[in-house]
């Protein structure tokens, strides 16, 4: 019978090992607030202040989507044109300030809006897909923050981008649920 020479990696090595494995992930989130089905929610316009076009569109959609999956149905989506991404980027508080109102007169009671920081592959041979971004929700009333989150991402080289920020935009969200 053969014996092997093979020593026991120690169990620090292993963990290790898995966290250079996973993607690298940063995200700080406060503590929701408590919603009600009866709860309005719009979703306004995302800033982008990356150089890749409509990041903010993108992101903002990813977002709607995950907080109808999350049980907001009644989701209220700020009308957006074409240019409003690039309007975004020099004017976004006169934007926000635009939205908040809109929000107000659609009924809503709070508002979820933020900015991308970063939404791009990493230039390089392996062409990373990274994530940046922060997400507010506003009290439409009274136009204070009562949540916030934000949060980066990257993956690997095979990753895709909308993978990898869908996935940070869910990390993101999830202390938000309709109770």
């Amino acid at each position: 019978m053969k014996t092997s020479n093979i020593k026991h990696v120690p169990a620090w090595a292993a963990v290790a090992a898995l966290g250079l494995l996973s993607a690298c992930s940063t995200v700080d989130v406060s503590s929701g607030p408590g919603f009600s089905a009866a709860d309005g929610l719009a979703v306004l316009p995302i800033a982008n202040y990356t150089e890749t076009p409509e990041a903010g569109q993108r992101a903002r959609a990813i977002a709607q989507s995950i907080l109808y999956q999350k049980g907001f149905t009644g989701l209220q989506q700020y009308p957006q044109d074409e240019t409003t991404d690039l309007l975004m980027a020099s004017g976004a508080d006169r934007m926000q300030q635009q939205a908040l109102e809109w929000a107000r007169n659609a009924g809503a009671r709070y508002a979820l809006t933020g900015s991308v920081q970063e939404w791009r592959y990493k230039v390089g041979l392996d062409g990373e897909p990274v994530v940046g971004l922060t997400l507010n929700l506003i009290d439409v009333s009274s136009a204070t923050v009562v949540w916030s989150a934000s949060g980066s991402r990257s993956g690997w080289s095979r990753s895709s981008l909308a993978g990898v920020g869908q996935t940070l935009i869910k990390e993101m969200l999830d202390p938000l649920s309709v109770k």
